[in-house]
């Protein structure tokens, strides 16, 4: 069992001088649930090698168990600072695709051109697509078989307005996950803000937040 994991290259919160990245929480859940099954991951991202750090996924109050694993885990820590570069990668030989969310994605894998044929092959090889969080991100020009968006049509899932503003970068972001998986024609479903969501639809896994991440990726599992 193979899965790529494609995670962020942008470090920059906007026009805020502020950092973001990828979250924490978000890449070590699945990994952990990937490894833990036995599957061997591939990482990867834009510009390849070490993805920015969202800083506030790594203060004391978002630890969790995965995160601490993480931290303590030399050979997870180099396999991360060494991604692939994602034009270098095919979607041959492998079983599923995850990508991980933070408000990184917001800004490059939503309009990268290597992210979007990655997915659109996956999808219309019926392969297992994951996306959690700010990561729904990823769909916004994505295609199905058909021309139309590939969540046209679909149940989907992701960081929810009212968490966003809960955050206050509503008005930061380049756009509203939510807004845009509406827009795409999804038909966008969500929980309690903060509370794990997921939703599959075929092999189409979405999570809504950064409780989500394990499951999303217990659900993708469950599709290999």
């Amino acid at each position: 069992m193979k899965i790529l994991m494609v995670l962020t290259s942008h470090d920059q919160l906007g026009d805020t001088g502020n950092k973001t990245g990828f979250w924490l929480e978000e890449f070590a859940a699945p990994y952990y649930v990937f490894k833990d099954a036995g599957a061997e991951i591939t990482l990867a991202s834009p510009k390849g090698g070490q993805p920015p750090l969202d800083p506030s996924s790594d203060t004391d109050d978002a630890q969790t168990d995965a995160t601490r694993r993480f931290k303590s885990d030399d050979a997870a820590q180099k396999d991360l600072a060494n991604t692939a570069k994602l034009s270098d990668v095919s979607a041959d030989g492998f079983d599923a695709i995850f990508y991980p969310g933070g408000h990184g994605p917001l800004w490059d894998l939503a309009e990268d051109a290597d992210s979007r044929s990655l997915i659109e092959t996956f999808a219309s090889s019926d392969r297992p697509v994951g996306a959690v969080c700010h990561a729904p991100a990823v769909f916004r020009h994505t295609q199905g078989a058909d021309g139309k968006p590939l969540v046209s049509g679909k149940t989907v899932t992701g960081f929810t307005n009212t968490e966003e503003e809960g955050v206050g970068l509503t008005d930061v972001v380049p756009f509203l996950i939510e807004d845009m998986l509406k827009s795409n024609g999804g038909d966008y479903k969500k929980g309690d803000d903060w509370a794990s969501f997921v939703v599959t639809d075929g092999k189409l896994v979405t999570g809504q937040n950064p409780a989500s991440s394990e499951d999303a990726a217990k659900k993708l599992l469950m599709l290999i």
